[in-house]
């Protein structure tokens, strides 16, 4: 039943299988408006499989997400309306400008031509990528690009962000102002962030984590709990302990 405030996010007992391969089975959490919750787990943990099937690419086998209170499964034009998504693998057209891609972004989402602009404006200034704005992507840095897809995700005010392994392949500096700004973005516009990562260290920036190993979730709560549930003095060895039955690839 659709609340007047749903959670931008919740997941019920999600499941996909691959013939007899359970990418995901049974998997239930829920990200609230203005949280920051990490996805963690090593490579084959099913995060990407999720990720699939919360962005429409996917259907189900069983259970259900809720976007906005919209199930993806009988509502996926509403639901996807409310979501946005940053995927591991780069998605710009490299040889159009960064102003370009933006362009051709709120064009997609139908947005009026004098309103795109004023957005178009306001995240290129939100993210110092004003004075790149005529240059093509294909000259940008990995960071600077990661940049321009996350302002191209949020051009349609999004209620819930995904960022599916969305700093692979960057450096350091870049991996933490990108984080930053997500976070604090957040916090602006009461937006539910999943980030799915296998880096712990991106991790600890969350307010809550999930981690999932194997299709399964094996936790769900903030570093201080996950550290008591794993009986261990650092979330990597935490992570470590608690998963140890990896997915196979």
């Amino acid at each position: 039943m659709t609340t007047l405030f749903p959670d931008p996010l919740v997941i019920d007992q999600l499941s996909k299988h691959f013939g007899t391969r359970k990418a995901v089975d049974g998997v239930s959490f829920s990200v609230a408006a203005g949280e920051f919750v990490a996805l963690l787990g090593p490579n084959g943990a099913g995060k990407s499989t999720l990720f699939q099937m919360l962005s429409g690419l996917f259907v189900a086998d069983g259970g259900s997400a809720r976007v906005m209170g919209h199930d993806i499964g009988h509502e996926p034009i509403k639901a996807l309306a409310d979501l946005s998504i940053v995927f591991q693998q780069p998605a710009l057209d490299l040889d159009l400008t960064v102003h370009a891609n933006l362009r051709f972004q709120t064009d997609l989402h139908g947005i009026p031509r004098s309103e795109a602009q004023q957005r178009i404006t306001h995240w290129l200034q939100r993210f110092n990528l004003t004075d790149r704005a005529n240059d093509t992507c294909r000259n940008l840095s990995g960071g600077t690009r990661r940049k321009v897809e996350l302002a191209r995700a949020l051009l349609s005010q999004p209620q819930l962000l995904l960022m599916d392994e969305a700093t692979v392949g960057i450096d350091p500096a870049s991996r933490a102002a990108i984080i930053a700004d997500v976070k604090a973005l957040c916090r602006e516009r009461a937006m539910g962030v999943l980030w799915a990562t296998h880096l712990v260290d991106e991790a600890e920036a969350a307010d809550r984590i999930v981690v999932m190993a194997a299709g399964t979730v094996r936790f769900n709560g903030d570093a201080k709990a996950l550290l008591k549930q794993a009986g261990k003095d650092s979330l990597l060895d935490a992570f470590l302990q608690l998963t140890k039955v990896e997915a196979k690839a």
